[in-house]
């Protein structure tokens, strides 16, 4: 791995743990930088991350506690504080 994917995985660590400890704007800001790193270096995001942060208002969700995750046929819902949807199919 390069240099920019080690600094985006490192920057979803510090993201995960800044949201863990409940300062939700330190993770809104690694979220928005891990971004701005990937384009820049035109690298698509590790798929974990664009799981967990939301493409409005680029939080770092966290289910139970900013996010809401309901299962429907076939895909999985996704629904942050901000209002955003996010969809994702899954196979039983």
């Amino acid at each position: 791995m390069d240099v920019a994917g080690e600094r985006i995985e490192r920057l979803h660590d510090l993201a995960r743990a800044a949201a863990a400890d409940g300062d939700a704007d330190r993770a809104r800001y690694y979220v928005r930088l891990a971004r701005r790193v990937a384009e820049r270096n035109r690298l698509t995001l590790p798929l974990a991350f664009r799981r967990f942060t939301c493409d409005r208002c680029d939080a770092y969700l966290r289910p139970g506690t900013n996010a809401r995750v309901r299962l429907r046929d076939g895909h999985v819902v996704v629904t942050c504080d901000c209002g955003a949807h996010a969809r994702y199919p899954y196979e039983d």
